[in-house]
């Protein structure tokens, strides 16, 4: 209602009813049009907003800007936590938006709200989701606000990428990047790199190695060109995985050392600690340096911040120390840690389904035939829908080798 608008912004601005009256309006008078008793004339109407140093049509709006402001500040403060990743707190997040939905019609403020919104619904696995993420798209069209508009695409297509249908999700990205450059006359460096890394890494992901390998360095070129240097480590570690996925040492090591020398610039721990995996990774696997490995492991697990989002390819790394140093008891609680939910890429998946490989093989070594063969068919049947690589290879031949060896010994 008009009056309890009028009052709510007097109090949030700490004026009286005295000095919002002035020389022309009584107290009284204005009292009674705070509730809602007497209504104002235009010429009131357009005192009271100028006293108040807001428009007059703020005054007529059910919800103003500024409260959708309010609203829009405290949406966001908890959605961008990222440590908290419970359903509860989308519910919040929602709640706090839902009373204004009728409201959101135009503005930055509304396409912004109906965005958040549309993804808690998401994330709570509600219908309708999409017909709100639909109107904040073309809200952001109208609004010309590309970077926005893009995110809403990546979203879109992320939500199949989570459900590991790689290819729809490609699709989608592409029919997306395809729409916005055709309503956008200008994309901004930084969200051009943005559609270009997650278009790489679907390229990736369906097994399309020649058009994601061009997009990818394509995208770093462009990143350095125009001085942002905008995801290079996040494209680094990709162009590192994917010569680590083809055996292509050359390209890893190029990479891997290009992202620390990106980490040690920018002082960025994570890039640091990826570098040290992937070297960890070399003294096993290339160099057979087992116990060297183990020390640079145990140095990270035993503090765990440093580890951080590695933890599960550490616990990984030193069972399959303790495999090539023969100690097979002690590699295969190393090797039981469950895929973390937030793994889907199949680079990532790729390099974690290998602890049943490596498992299956210290089950045959300890001579239990029977186990080691029934993970290493799990291992065979995880890596069938994913791309070719050598660690898909690994697991074939592996269980070719346990298969071949019941055979021989029968």
């Amino acid at each position: 209602m008009l009056g309890e608008r009028i009052r709510e912004i007097r109090k949030r601005k700490k004026m009286t009813l005295e000095a919002l009256a002035g020389e022309e309006l009584t107290k009284g008078m204005l009292s009674l049009i705070e509730n809602n008793k007497a209504k104002p004339s235009m010429e009131s109407l357009a005192y009271i907003a100028k006293r108040l140093g807001v428009e007059v049509t703020e005054l007529l709006e059910e919800v103003s800007s500024q409260e959708l402001r309010d609203v829009l500040e405290k949406a966001e403060k908890s959605y961008n936590v990222k440590l908290d990743k419970s359903p509860e707190r989308y519910r919040q997040i929602a709640s706090l938006i839902e009373p204004y939905l009728e409201n959101l019609t135009n503005g930055y403020e509304s396409a912004r709200l109906l965005d958040i919104y549309s993804r808690c619904l998401y994330y709570e696995k509600k219908e309708g989701w999409r017909e709100l993420s639909d109107r904040a798209a073309i809200m952001y069209d109208e609004m010309m606000l590309t970077a926005k508009r893009a995110n809403i695409g990546i979203f879109r297509a992320m939500v199949k990428f989570l459900e590991h249908d790689y290819s729809e999700s490609l699709s989608i990205l592409l029919s997306e990047r395809a729409e916005l450059e055709a309503n956008h006359a200008y994309i901004d460096p930084m969200t051009r790199v943005d559609l270009d890394y997650n278009e790489a890494i679907l390229h990736f992901a369906v097994g399309d190695s020649d058009s994601a390998t061009c997009v990818m360095e394509n995208a770093i070129d462009f990143s350095k060109e125009h001085r942002i240097f905008y995801r290079i480590d996040d494209l680094y570690r990709l162009a590192a995985a994917h010569g680590e996925m083809t055996r292509d040492e050359e390209k890893k090591r190029h990479f891997t050392l290009k992202l620390k020398q990106y980490g040690e610039f920018a002082d960025d721990t994570f890039s640091l600690v990826f570098y040290d995996v992937f070297t960890v990774m070399s003294l096993i696997s290339e160099q057979k340096a087992y116990e060297e490995a183990l020390v640079m492991i145990d140095q990270y697990l035993s503090s765990p911040k440093l580890a951080d989002n590695f933890e599960d390819l550490f616990f990984l790394e030193k069972g399959k120390a303790y495999y090539g140093l023969k100690r097979y008891d002690e590699a295969i609680p190393f090797l039981e840690k469950k895929i973390p939910e937030w793994v889907h890429h199949p680079f990532d998946l790729s390099l974690l389904y290998i602890a049943d490989v490596f498992k299956s093989l210290c089950y045959h070594e300890l001579g239990n035939r029977d186990k080691a063969l029934q993970i290493s068919v799990e291992a065979v049947e995880n890596y069938r829908p994913l791309p070719d690589s050598k660690y898909k290879d690994f697991a074939n031949e592996t269980y070719r080798i346990i298969q071949e060896s019941g055979k021989n010994s029968c």
